[in-house]
């Protein structure tokens, strides 16, 4: 984040209080000048941004429940980019609100975030997605599904539009993933406004006959397999390992989906000077090629990086929030 507006971005911590998460203890980007020699005449800004030169560099990977070991894995891609930079490269473990804290006090200064945190790091941090991260098991490539699972012999059968299909679910047992979820939430609940059935997020009992949340996608797909529940919303990908065993997966079946929900990314703070930005991303993106790859796909079963436009990526979680009344 820009010094000009540090001051002024106290609501970072509110934001971390809110969400009952604490940041962790992050390093600090560390500049200098390169160029001491300077006119006298030329402005304060531009002088700036020729002279600062990325130092160091602190890098949070979140913790996801699709990867194991993962410091080990963060640490050597850390030691990878730093071959690449010629700079020192750490690697933090956090969650998506400590790492958009860290982000916004300056304590890191690059982060792997999912569309809602990346969305608040722009708010706090002036930090923008540069990369999305590509799956196998993505329908969109960098974009994946929404959807609604039902058991294989619900009595709820898949129609010819949304309303159709969507209307069956009055009265029934829903088992959200969790409040803060993107495609466990926010994008079908704002295809149920859209739709009519329901108002805002503040009014699903009126429209669901019981409404749950797993906590995660596992056990919001269990309540299903187990009868807890009589649908559950998820990403595309919780219905394979290790979120749910071959067993259970053949016990479910989609009744619906809402496509283009926004892929995880890598977002980088406004402090890092622009041409070690680019430096940074083009080293990121040799994480790409087949000698390097699997250092990416040991993160999170990513086979690809790709750059993207922040304000186009992010659009459709943006009016998923807007439309349910939630704030980025």
């Amino acid at each position: 984040m820009s010094v000009s507006k540090k001051g002024v971005l106290s609501a970072g911590v509110a934001f971390a209080a809110l969400t009952g998460l604490v940041a962790g203890s992050f390093g600090a980007m560390r500049t200098s000048d390169a160029n001491t020699n300077v006119m006298p005449h030329q402005q304060a800004p531009n002088l700036l941004a020729q002279a600062r030169r990325l130092n160091n560099l602190t890098i949070i990977f979140p913790s996801r429940s699709d990867s194991t070991d993962l410091q080990n894995k963060a640490n050597a891609v850390a030691r990878f980019l730093s071959n690449e930079l010629k700079i020192p490269v750490k690697a933090q473990i956090g969650d998506d609100t400590a790492a958009v804290e860290a982000l916004r006090a300056n304590r890191a200064d690059v982060a792997f975030l999912s569309s809602r945190p990346a969305l608040k790091a722009e708010q706090l941090a002036n930090a923008k997605l540069y990369l999305a991260e590509v799956r196998d098991n993505y329908s969109g490539r960098y974009t994946y599904n929404s959807i609604f699972v039902v058991p294989n012999n619900s009595s709820l059968k898949t129609r010819n539009t949304a309303q159709a299909t969507l209307g069956q679910l009055r009265g029934k047992r829903i088992a959200f993933t969790s409040p803060t979820s993107g495609s466990g939430f926010v994008f079908p609940v704002s295809e149920l406004v859209k739709q009519g059935f329901v108002p805002n997020r503040d009014r699903l009992d009126g429209f669901f006959g019981q409404v749950a949340y797993g906590g995660n996608y596992s056990k919001a797909l269990q309540a299903v397999v187990r009868g807890q529940a009589d649908v559950a919303v998820v990403s595309e990908y919780a219905l394979f390992p290790p979120y749910i065993t071959a067993q259970e997966r053949s016990q479910l079946r989609v009744l619906y989906k809402i496509s283009g929900v926004p892929a995880h990314g890598i977002a980088i703070d406004d402090d890092v000077p622009v041409q070690d930005r680019e430096r940074l991303i083009n080293a990121l993106l040799k994480l790409n090629q087949s000698q390097n790859n699997q250092l990416l796909r040991n993160l999170y079963n990513s086979t690809e990086l790709v750059r993207v436009d922040h304000n186009r990526h992010l659009s459709p979680v943006r009016t998923a929030l807007s439309r349910i009344g939630i704030a980025p």
